[in-house]
This record gives structure tokens, C-alpha cells and sequence, in this order.
């Protein structure tokens, strides 16, 4: 199931990238996706097969009456083909492949206190300067690391908090 989410995504990025639409396509299917994953009736009308593919789409059509006709016509072609179910396998994908078309690098700034928004934003700045990608920052709040700073750039950690440098020193210690 998962290589048939990743034909889809894939397929859907092209269309986007191809019509310069796909930021708008990411948006509106992780709404949709958040739709059907916050309603069990609505997951239950699109997965199951007691439904006519007819019902399903003019469903669609009017649940989205705002949404970009590239997505409808995306649904459309799931609803057809009886892959709705993998609607949030498919998001999940799409999601990561925009986030590398866009060249997005998650990072997150844990400090003990609260940083003020131009250290937390000159932070991001640095380390997209370094890396040569679009930063995704968030800053998280975490009294237990006492003080320093933990950096989670993408899956790399550094981790300059008071308390691993006090476990690691306890370490020592334990091994002297």
C-alpha cells in the first residue's frame, strides 16, 4: 500500500509543480485529510464500499466547493479507483516530497526559558545560511534541560544543555 500512496503523491507533485499550483494541492489535501480524520462519518461514507463512486464524488464536489479543480479531479480519480483509504498514507507523502521540493529543512530550538522571537528567528537564520535551505523553526519550552540549548536540525541533534553536559560529567565521574 505504501508504494501505491507514493505513485500518487508523486503524481500529484508533478501535477502541481507542472500547473505551479502545488503549494495550494498540499494545503487543501492536508485539510481534507484533517476533514476525514476528525469525522469517523466521513471516513466511513469515502472508505467503504456500501457507497457508489457516483455518491462519493458529488460528495466531494460538494464538500469542496472552493478547492482547486486539480484536486477534485485528484479525488475524483482515488474515488474511482477505490483508493480513498489511502488518503492520509498519500498526504503523508506528498507532504515529505514538498517538503523537498522546497528544499524545507525542519529545525527546533529547545531552551529551559522562553527566548524572545529575534534570538529564536536569528537561530533559524544561521542555520539556513549554513545548510542552503528553507528553515521550518518552532521553539519549544523544556525546563528539565536546565539551562543551554538543544538544536534539532532535520534528524541531527546537538544537544548544548546543561544537563547532558552535567550527565555527561557524572559519567566521567562514575568511570574515574
Amino acid at each position: 500500500m505504501e508504494e501505491i500512496a507514493a505513485v500518487y503523491a508523486q503524481a500529484l507533485l508533478e501535477v502541481g509543480i507542472a500547473h505551479d499550483r502545488l503549494d495550494t494541492l498540499h494545503e487543501q489535501l492536508g485539510q481534507l485529510a484533517d476533514a476525514l480524520d476528525a469525522n469517523r462519518n466521513l471516513q466511513v461514507f469515502y472508505f467503504s464500499p456500501y457507497f457508489s463512486t457516483k455518491e462519493k464524488q458529488d460528495g466531494i464536489a460538494r464538500m469542496l466547493t472552493d478547492a482547486d479543480p486539480l484536486l477534485t479531479n485528484f479525488l475524483d480519480l482515488l474515488i474511482e479507483k477505490h483508493r480513498m483509504p489511502l488518503i492520509f498514507r498519500i498526504r503523508r507523502d506528498l507532504h515529505q516530497r514538498w517538503e523537498h521540493h522546497n528544499r524545507m529543512l525542519a529545525v527546533s530550538v529547545t531552551s529551559a526559558i522562553e527566548l524572545d522571537a529575534a534570538t529564536v528567528a536569528h537561530i533559524g537564520e544561521r542555520i539556513g545560511e549554513r545548510t542552503g535551505r528553507r528553515i521550518e523553526l518552532t521553539s519549544v519550552v523544556d525546563p528539565d534541560i536546565l539551562g543551554g540549548l538543544v538544536l534539532r536540525v532535520g534528524n541531527s541533534i546537538l544537544d548544548a544543555s546543561i544537563r547532558n553536559r552535567l550527565d555527561q560529567l557524572r559519567k566521567q565521574v562514575a568511570r574515574g
